[in-house]
């Protein structure tokens, strides 16, 4: 199982909707939780895209030095960027952080925001754009000469003179809910992502997925996007959940559904589908909240509870098949801390960090009056099956 964080280049807080206890995004911040990523043992942390946030790309070029194993997954964007361009870019940055790229293959889904940027299609031809870009990106990444006419693009002798680290390049994510979305994500990419939607949803989606990938002589793995709200209790937890939205009222939440109903994304729609707008049954599933869902758009549910709830909530996906989790919580750099601390034990993780015998400075905390180590609290063992 491999736990990735996310890196908040839109801005962070302690509540949402609200300035109050907000945090602008600064390069001492950023550093700081990409820090806390690398040192915790998280494999890496998503970059988010878009108008609303500061360039991925730039972001994560900024904090490859100063980390050390983390991966940095950064969003590639067709229509917006060329193939070969793109292809560049990921070679360069995956030799300059020896192997530490994971490219985010996003299509986008608010038709208003891509007029903004210049693309002018509608959802089914972008995606056919998509289908093209991932063509002669792979093969161009792959270290071949590429040249095709296609009804989107006209490449004539594409190549990368620089190849990357990654072989045959590095691993391509991609989450999209409609048909066309998945039989791309079948044809083309290495791990489908779904947001955090019930059991019974992700199930659905990952038999979907796995029908279109053997049709093309093909295998995916399959990851999550989910927010996480974990205490050290259940009652904790809860009111840990309705504190983030404390601040979110009738008319945040109103202009935060139009601006949602103009999308044509369906992931989307699923998300918005999953609350209605209303504050009413946020509990959609055992344990998963979609109260974010009310005012962010994008990935919108959230795990809550104990360490051992969430853990067994964690475990339920996994045995669905999922195998990458990349989780958030608000405000991330604490947030990142008490995840690694609470619910790290519990889950079978692939990359722990291994922890040093330290002879002058305690591993267990502040030291009790100058010179007592202190006891680790005995709890009951509780096994999740």
């Amino acid at each position: 199982m491999q736990l990735l964080w996310f890196i908040p280049t839109h801005g962070d807080g302690r509540y949402l909707a609200t300035a109050t206890g907000g945090r602008a995004v600064s390069f001492t911040y950023l550093r700081q939780i990409a820090q806390a990523v690398d040192d915790l043992g998280y494999t890496g942390a998503l970059l988010p895209t878009g108008r609303s946030c500061e360039d991925a790309w730039i972001v994560a070029s900024t904090l490859v030095s100063l980390t050390r194993q983390m991966r940095f997954l950064v969003a590639i964007r067709p229509g917006l960027v060329s193939p070969g361009v793109a292809a560049r870019m990921a070679a360069t940055f995956d030799r300059l952080s020896s192997g530490r790229l994971l490219i985010n293959v996003v299509t986008g889904g608010d038709p208003v925001e891509l007029a903004g940027d210049g693309l002018h299609l509608d959802h089914d031809r972008r995606y056919e754009l998509t289908d093209e870009f991932l063509t002669v990106w792979r093969a161009i990444a792959s270290g071949e000469q590429v040249n095709l006419q296609g009804d989107y693009l006209n490449i004539q002798d594409g190549k990368l003179l620089f190849p990357p680290v990654q072989k045959p390049y590095p691993p391509l994510w991609f989450g999209g809910s409609s048909p066309i979305a998945q039989k791309i994500a079948a044809k083309h990419v290495d791990v489908y992502l779904t947001w955090g939607e019930p059991p019974a949803q992700v199930a659905e989606k990952i038999a979907s997925v796995k029908r279109l990938a053997e049709a093309e002589g093909r295998t995916l793995r399959f990851g999550i996007r989910l927010h996480v709200i974990v205490r050290e209790t259940e009652s904790e937890a809860w009111d840990a959940a309705n504190q983030l939205i404390k601040y979110v009222d009738d008319e945040a939440i109103a202009k935060a559904q139009k601006a949602y109903a103009r999308m044509d994304s369906v992931g989307q729609q699923r998300m918005t589908q999953l609350h209605h707008g209303s504050r009413e049954a946020l509990e959609i599933s055992p344990n998963l909240w979609a109260g974010v869902g009310l005012v962010r758009g994008g990935a919108g549910t959230a795990l809550v509870g104990d360490p051992q709830t969430v853990a067994a909530r964690i475990l339920e996906y996994a045995d669905l098949g999922i195998e990458s989790f990349i989780l958030s919580g608000y405000p991330h750099l604490e947030e990142a801390y008490r995840v690694a601390e609470l619910l790290f034990p519990h889950l079978p993780l692939a990359n722990l960090p291994a922890v040093e015998t330290q002879h002058v400075l305690s591993p267990f905390g502040e030291i009790v009056a100058n010179e007592d180590f202190p006891e680790q609290h005995k709890q009951k063992a509780t096994s999740i099956s």
